[in-house]
Formats: C-alpha cells, structure tokens, sequence
C-alpha cells in the first residue's frame, strides 16, 4: 500500500482503544493513521463524511441510528466490543436532579446530534414511558465534549448527561459530578465501520481484512498482557489501575472481530424505532458489507 493509500482509522481514545492502540504500537496492523475522535461516535459519523477517517470504531446505537436514518456514507464491516455498554447518568455536585425520574422534559447534556449520548437518551426516555409522538423526550443540550459535558451539569446549562461508567467515575470520586442512575444497552456495544469509498476500491476486502485481522491479534495480545494493558490504560488513558482492572472484568472482546451478527443489527433496529430514534423500515443486510 503507498503513502497516500494509508488507512486513516478514528478511534476514542477512551479504554475500550487499548486492544486497537496496543496493536498499532506493537506493528500488528497494516500501513495506516490513528486519528482519535474525543466526542464519540457523532464526530466520528461526520469525520467519515468529510474524509477524515476512513475507518472508525464506535458505539452500536450511533452507527446503526445513523444508517438507519440519511447517513449513507459508511457501512459495517465488523464487531469490536461483544459485550454491553454501562452508560452512567450523571448530573452536577450541587444540582437539584437526585433521580432519573426527576429529568424528564428536562435540559439533557449530549455529545452531538446522532451521538450514543443523544441515542441513548430515547431508550432511556422508552424505557421510562417517556415518548410521545412528535416530541423530543429531552431539551437537547449540545456540549461537544466530555469536560463541557460535566460543566454543563455543574453551572445549570443541563440537568444531567449520559457517559460510559468507567470514564465518569474519576470525577464520581472526585466530587465533581454524581451518579444518579445508569442503563446498559440491550446489544453488543461497539462496531467497526468503513467509508463506501474505501469500499469501493478494488484492494478493500484485502485491505480491510487485513486491519480486522491486526485488530484481531491486538485484542489476543490485550488478553494475554494484562499487567501492560493496566499500565497503558492508567499512564496513556484518564483512569487509575484499580479502575482500569475493575474494568477489564466487565469488557468481552469477539474472539473475531471481522464478524457481524446480522441478527444483533434487526434488534438493535427494532428497539430504535421503538425508541422514536429510527423511522420508516431500514434493512439490516444494506446497513452490513460483507468482506
């Protein structure tokens, strides 16, 4: 592959990188760039929009509302994270939110639009009897980032947001920020996805192949390097060792990243119309690219 054919792979740099990061430093993938995307998956939608990245790892719910809404512009070609994901509610050290109950109609923190945040935030409100037809659940707060995220909670600007446990916890401790509920996603939590452009190249499926099966051999070193993998994550990433052990008993890795359960995307469609999040009949097959 030439210089200009490098991968250009988006990733969060959150926990859930390592297996993806450990690979890249210990040269198990193909010619490629890490980019790292710090708002999550709706930044991750809109860099494979503008060419950013052509590759992108992400939350499940993100990627399966955005094809199943008018992003047409990716599809899934693999399966990252096999297990669920805890997505803490968190609202500010002094604000008036105690329950999960007390938020409904209320200013709701979010990443972006499109974002697992903003996603989950209507199975949430589903789950709560929340919905109704032709009305936001929540008034959507847009605040970018984890840190304005958690500002926003503490000066009033939002009532409370949704993040990934591990990654809030820190400032549980702290006292920055308070847990007041949590939900975990009813499907497997992270999925890879690839640019149609990339796609449509005559190399794809070997190219693609090719960074699955580095991928793959990042996430058997990941489990074969456990005192590296808390190290990197407590010196490389925001959390301590105690965390980040605490973690690596929650987290399941696909034994092969390259496949899809077609099966996992018609539910996770299914509880997204459900939710309001996905209108009309999207198919999961044309959502999926088989390599």
């Amino acid at each position: 592959m030439t210089e200009q054919a490098k991968l250009k792979v988006g990733y969060v740099p959150e926990h859930f990188s390592t297996p993806l990061l450990l690979a890249s430093r210990h040269g198990m993938l193909p010619p490629h760039t890490l980019h790292p995307q710090p708002s999550g998956t709706g930044q991750m939608i809109e860099s494979l929009r503008t060419g950013e990245i052509d590759i992108a790892l992400g939350l499940t719910e993100g990627w399966v509302a955005g094809l199943g809404g008018d992003k047409d512009w990716y599809k899934i070609v693999g399966t990252y994270v096999q297990s669920p994901l805890c997505w803490a509610i968190s609202t500010g050290a002094q604000s008036e939110y105690n329950s999960v109950d007390d938020l409904k109609d209320s200013k709701l923190g979010i990443s972006r639009i499109g974002s697992g945040s903003y996603v989950m935030a209507y199975y949430l409100a589903d789950t709560k009897g929340w919905l109704e037809e032709g009305k936001q659940p929540f008034d959507f707060q847009i605040q970018n980032t984890f840190l304005n995220l958690r500002n926003g909670v503490n000066s009033g600007a939002s009532s409370a947001f949704m993040w990934e446990y591990f990654t809030s916890k820190k400032y549980y401790d702290n006292k920055e920020i308070r847990q007041i509920g949590e939900i975990y996603t009813p499907w497997p939590s992270w999925l890879i996805t690839a640019h149609t452009s990339v796609l449509a190249r005559s190399d794809a499926s070997q190219t693609l192949s090719a960074l699955l099966e580095g991928i793959n051999k990042g996430v058997e070193y990941f489990h074969a390097h456990t005192d590296e993998v808390v190290e990197y994550i407590s010196t490389e990433l925001d959390y301590s060792a105690e965390d980040a052990r605490a973690w690596l008993k929650t987290v399941e890795y696909p034994q092969d990243v390259k496949k899809v359960d077609q099966k996992m995307i018609e539910s996770t469609i299914g509880t997204l119309q459900k939710a309001g999040v996905i209108r009309g009949e999207p198919q999961a097959e044309a959502m999926v690219q088989k390599l």
